[in-house]
């Protein structure tokens, strides 16, 4: 039966594609059925190429294409196959339109009060009480006699209105461009990926989406592939599929087993060469994700009833409504597997300050509209003694409309709505800036992150040196020659070997090409420690190409690639006698153990034994290694053709080697280097070289650059020494321990990646200094990727990284340059003083507002601001000053002070002296002005004027001076830091000086022609005159405040600390999440339109699991339990009703378990055990443990020692 099957398969294929050849375009194979055939593993997949297509051959000929040669690079054939099979292009969501982001800033809770409030008070205008009763509603209408003064009640309501659609827009058009630039970084970061193909037998580097089906695609260690293919040739290729089936390890391809390769999958060791089947929107990740655009809508409805849930948080965090909320949904979802990294410094103090001004702003709104209607209810009803008539509702009811609107007028100036935008335009400036001084910022968050940086563990090749490698001394023949030996010195047999054993066992992608320019070196492609041993044969007179076309990559008979446990790399080939020879090259420390010969000047063999090695490695490594140079090893051995050896044990077979030559390469430092190195040392930032090389080597480069001074006191350390001192006997690493090492470490070397991460997560997690440490490190390779996923910010290298680097990276060094780095540092520094120059500027206007309108309207039943002119007055300053402060450019001097550290307040004690010595200056200004401006200037007061009465010069008069001010302390606000000149480079921001003088302007034409709706009456020049003057004055105030010294006011409080850890308990943290977390999304929406990639596809695999597998209903929710304190204080992990709960063995035990968990115990020996019982224990009741009240882990409870045991 299943033969008839499977020939039932095979029998209708054919006939089909004979009919359907004409419309394939001449292709022997369908789009479907390739789809079919790519979702096949394993045997399947190679049971199914069999019988369809005979081999991997057969399917390259249907698709006509050859496995050598590859496509012709015809643009006609290319157009067609992406015709019939489709580009290699996933079609992104459809960004959000212009009218949808209005609509969103019209959710904004404040300004919906605000327009209800306006809508009312239209309504309410346009209705007018029958004449003759007036006289009984009181003074209510007095001043209506003028019929034009009637008519012009509904300008106010309109005027709001207006002013509301403008904040509107501009928060809109804000979140348009955003989005925009954003998209066209994602473009620019698209376009940079490109990938190796044969076309016309000649490898080409194409763009990722210019792929078609039929290419024939080289793949190497370190890609992420781009498309699904099938292995026509590979060395020793390991993927890792995890990104599409959630298993991490590590799956072994080869053409006879599984030859299956897909896209968004990783290469993780080894090489070889696919047909491509697959591409765009057909491939594994693309069906992925036309599946999730379905899913996307849902995510928007859920989003949407989370947002009504947490509608009180909204009030208080409402102006950080986020643009993108589906989106950051799923970019939640998609990091559930990904350990959360901690939310950046500044969103964290943000976040806290903004909810803390926002509730102030509440209370001082309430008792605002409090106080006025108790007023004029108690003036109107009781001191006047009248009835409230049926036909004077109206009358009243507008009064309690202006109220409210006043109340809500405060609140609206109290937000500091300016603060998200400040951040978003400061970070988006920075990172449109940054491009030009090659970081391509991949997170926002990171670019603000790395001003705090602390620490800085930077690789050595290619950061710190220029990755141009080239050979300048070897050991050859018993004789160590300082320079390039003259061939004619060497033995030919030696020559020969070298030749060979170079040529063969590097991977033929290396190549050395002619200089592209006369005079300039020669081109170095691929690997560049290859390179520079291909350098050495080309030096010696001899040419690498002719061996290779003599023994070609599929000849090679089985290869060990290079990876970072191995530490060198083999080949075998097979000899015309039938026997085998392996060549190796690798580390010299590590290939000469496995050395038992080595050939002297005459090219023969002799014995090398242990006290050779030794002498050896005294006598001619360390010299070369303190030279700084790297030294490799190049050594072989040969088989005889009687007995094959089993390949797979490779510790066999690469051993009992003869070493034929060792080689020293030079990487000089890049020139730009120590000085850089020198201006991290003194804005306080600690340089670590983590390095794979040699410690000599290491420790000489490390001088060179200035990492490491003489007289300094510091510790050199190689992987195996470093993780002997950090490990206890189990072999597990302790905190103590580490502590004693990292702070004196500046070169680890001969480290794994493991090393790496443990160096970084040790720095990250140590509690011994004062703050913590924010640790920024550089990668290239594969195996960086973890170590770049823990620091707070990742730099991956542009050039010679491999994508699963830059996929796990915060920013990408587009010149792979170590000063590009301390360039970050200066814009993260930047940014973090741009939004302190804010928030002094930005709460001092908030203070005096809040004050003016408040007692304004207690004493005088009516705020001197008017709705409209603090609707403008916050549209200034909230959004212009936001855009003026965010823009200055970084300076050199940014660079010679220390870190600010994660604890430091973001409102230091000099902004507080300067915020509040402002406010003095200012209210005293305006309350004068109030009180006695009507005397100053000759003019009428405009106190206890009627409702709809004309507007008044007074008022007029405070309303601009207050203008005035403000535009005079924004430029005090230039200086955070209690410098004098506050004009210092004032003219290298344009921008800062365009928006005052445009401020300028149009507050002239709204005093002058404003009008009815800014309750503004054109002013004199003598009186504009005295405006200018009191701003002015500003200037001199902000001098003398300048010369208080800062030391003396003990009185004055910093504000906006990060949260600290101590403050919260457990249940705090409990609720405190949600409304955090929502606050990190509001912030955060610039990032999403990041990390869509393939993270997303995991989440949904893992989702997919979590339901298989019940095991993980209690323990596995979205946000991951990065570290021991998140696991306690997620909602679900509190521990409590924790007696009730527990499994007892027998009933009697229960008093004396209750008596033993009230007292902390003495750590029981079987400690072991009851970790795993608390586990269980764990899973069982998580669930249940979720509500009733927390069960506090202090360090002394039975609760902390099971944390740690977990």
């Amino acid at each position: 039966m299943g033969d008839m099957v499977n020939s039932s398969i095979e029998f209708h294929p054919k006939p089909q594609q004979q009919r359907e050849a004409p419309h394939v375009g001449g292709f022997g194979c369908t789009l479907a059925e390739l789809r079919s055939l790519m979702e096949l593993r394993g045997a399947e997949a190679l049971q199914k190429i069999q019988e369809a297509y005979g081999d991997v051959s057969g399917l390259c000929r249907r698709l006509k294409t050859s496995p050598t040669e590859g496509l012709a690079d015809n643009a006609n054939d290319l157009e067609k196959r992406r015709q019939i099979y489709g580009q290699n292009f996933i079609p992104p969501k459809q960004p959000k339109t212009f009218l949808q982001l209005v609509w969103e800033a019209l959710q904004d809770v404040t300004l919906i009060i605000l327009e209800v409030a306006a809508i009312v008070s239209l309504g309410l205008s346009f209705y007018v009480p029958p004449g003759e009763e007036s006289e009984a509603c009181g003074n209510v209408s007095g001043g209506a006699e003028d019929e034009g003064e009637a008519e012009a009640g509904w300008i106010e309501g309109a005027a709001i209105l207006l002013s509301v659609i403008c904040v509107v827009l501009v928060t809109a058009f804000n979140d348009w461009s955003k989005e925009k630039q954003f998209r066209g970084l994602q473009s620019r970061i698209e376009q940079e990926q490109k990938f190796t193909v044969i076309r016309n037998g000649q490898l080409l580097q194409v763009p990722v989406a210019a792929l078609v089906v039929g290419d024939i695609a080289q793949v190497k260690y370190g890609d992420l592939l781009p498309a699904d293919g099938v292995l026509i040739q590979g060395n020793d290729l390991k993927i890792d599929e995890s990104s599409l089936t959630g298993e991490s390890d590590h799956v072994r391809k080869s053409a006879d087993k599984d030859p299956m390769l897909l896209s968004g999958t990783h290469v993780m060791e080894g090489s070889g060469r696919m047909v491509i089947t697959a591409v765009g929107v057909n491939s594994q990740t693309g069906i992925i994700f036309t599946l999730l655009g379905a899913g996307g809508e849902e995510e928007e409805k859920k989003d949407k009833k989370a947002k009504k849930q947490d509608g009180a948080v909204a009030m208080e965090m409402q102006p950080l409504k986020s643009a993108e909320g589906g989106e950051m949904e799923e970019r939640e979802k998609k990091k559930a597997n990904v350990p959360k990294k901690e939310k950046s410094v500044l969103q964290g103090k943000l976040t806290k300050l903004a909810v803390q001004i926002g509730k102030a702003g509440l209370v001082m709104s309430a008792i605002t509209v409090i106080i006025l209607v108790l007023y004029f209810v108690i003036e109107t009803f009781v001191v006047d003694g009248r009835v409230w008539l049926a036909e004077c509702t109206p009358v009243y009811v507008q009064y309690f409309v202006k109220f409210f609107i006043i109340g809500v007028t405060v609140l609206v100036v109290a937000v500091p709505e300016g603060l998200p935008l400040a951040v978003t335009i400061s970070l988006a400036y920075s990172v449109k800036k940054m491009m030009k001084d090659n970081n391509l910022v991949r997170h926002l968050d990171a670019c603000e992150t790395m001003g705090n940086a602390t620490a800085i563990c930077s690789d050595k090749t290619g950061t710190l040196t220029t990755n141009r490698m080239t050979v300048v001394q070897s050991y050859l023949g018993d004789t160590h020659y300082k320079e390039i030996p003259a061939p004619s010195a060497l033995t030919p047999k030696i020559l020969d070997l070298l030749v060979h054993a170079i040529s063969i066992n590097s991977a033929y992608t290396t190549k050395i090409l002619p200089p592209e320019k006369e005079g300039a070196l020669p081109r170095q492609v691929g690997n560049k420690t290859e390179c520079a041993l291909l350098g050495f044969i080309l030096d010696l007179k001899r040419d690498f190409q002719p061996v290779r076309e003599q023994i070609p990559e599929d000849k090679l008979y089985k290869v060990y690639t290079f990876n970072s446990v191995r530490k060198s790399m083999s080949t075998v080939i097979r000899m015309p006698d039938g026997g085998f020879r392996l060549f190796s090259k690798g580390a010299s420390e590590i290939l000469l153990k496995k050395c038992t010969n080595i050939l002297n000047s005459n090219g023969e063999l002799r014995g090398f034994r242990p006290r050779d090695r030794d002498d050896m490695v005294k006598k001619i490594i360390e010299p070369m290694a303190c030279d700084g140079l790297r030294t490799i090893c190049i050594a072989y051995r040969d088989f005889s053709a009687i007995q094959e050896p089993d390949w797979d044990n490779e510790n066999e077979v690469v051993g009992d080697l003869t070493c034929i030559a060792v080689v020293g390469i030079e990487d000089p430092v890049r020139p730009e280097v120590p000085e850089a190195i020198r201006k991290c040392q003194r804005a306080g930032i600690t340089v670590r070289m983590v390095t794979g090389d040699n410690i000599n080597t290491a420790r000489a480069i490390a001088a060179k650059c200035g990492i490491i001074q003489p007289g300094e006191d510091f510790l050199c350390l190689e992987g195996k020494e470093f993780n002997r001192r950090i490990r206890n006997e189990k072999g597990e690493i302790e905190q103590e321990r580490l502590d004693k090492v990292w702070p004196k470490l500046r070169v680890l070397a001969r480290s794994s990646p493991t090393d790496k991460h443990t160096l970084v997560k040790g720095i990250i997690d140590s509690t011994t200094g004062e703050q913590r440490q924010v640790v920024a490190v550089t990668g290239d390779g594969t195996n960086d990727g973890p170590a770049l996923k823990k620091a707070d910010v990742g730099f991956a290298m542009g050039i010679a990284g491999t994508d699963v680097a830059k996929e796990a990276s915060d920013i990408i060094l587009t010149d792979d340059n170590f000063t590009s780095i301390v360039k970050a540092v200066m814009w993260g520094r930047n940014v973090y003083d741009s939004i302190s120059k804010f928030l002094q500027f930005q709460l001092t206007v908030n203070v005096v507002a809040v004050i003016v309108a408040f007692t304004g309207a207690c004493i005088t039943q009516d705020s001197p601001l008017k709705a409209v002119q603090m609707l403008w007055v916050n549209l200034i300053m909230d959004t212009f000053a936001s855009l003026a402060l965010a823009t200055e450019p970084p300076t050199e001097s940014l660079l010679l002070r220390k870190p600010y550290g994660r604890d430091k307040p973001l409102i230091s004690r000099t902004m507080m002296k300067n915020i509040l010595g402002h406010a003095v200056y200012q209210l005293t200004i305006i309350f004068t002005l109030l009180f006695v401006g009507e005397l100053f200037f000759d003019i009428d007061s405009g106190r206890n004027a009627p409702l709809h009465s004309p507007p008044s010069e007074h008022y007029t008069i405070i309303f601009n001076t207050f203008v005035m001010m403000q535009l005079f302390n924004e430029i005090n606000a230039r200086k955070i830091h209690g410098e004098r000149n506050v004009f210092d480079g004032i003219f290298s921001n344009p921008i800062f000086c365009s928006i005052v003088l445009g401020t300028f302007g149009i507050q002239i034409v709204i005093v002058q022609f404003g009008g009815k709706p800014f309750s503004c009456s054109p002013l004199s020049a003598e009186q504009w005159l005295w405006c200018l003057f009191v701003g002015v004055g500003e200037l001199v105030w902000g001098q003398v405040i300048a010369t208080i010294p800062t030391s003396q006011l003990k009185c004055l409080k910093e504000a906006g600390h990060g949260p600290g850890k101590d403050e919260m308990t457990d249940e705090e943290l409990a609720e405190g999440e949600e409304e955090i977390d929502h606050a990190e999304r509001e912030l955060r929406r610039g990032q999403i339109l990041w990390f869509r990639g393939l993270n997303r596809i995991q989440t949904q695999i893992r989702v997919v699991k979590a339901f298989r597998s019940s095991l993980y209903e209690g323990l596995e929710k979205p946000e991951s339990k990065s570290c021991i304190h998140n696991f306690m204080a997620t909602p679900e992990f509190l521990i409590n009703d924790y007696t009730h709960n527990i499994p007892l063995i027998d009933d009697t035990d229960v008093d004396e378990n209750e008596e033993r968990l009230r007292a902390p115990p003495p750590p029981p020996p079987n400690q072991n055990n009851n970790a795993i019982d608390s586990g269980i224990y764990l899973t069982m009741h998580a669930t249940k443990s979720a509500t009733s009240s927390a069960f506090s882990s202090r360090p002394g409870s039975p609760l902390h020692s099971m944390e740690t045991s977990l």
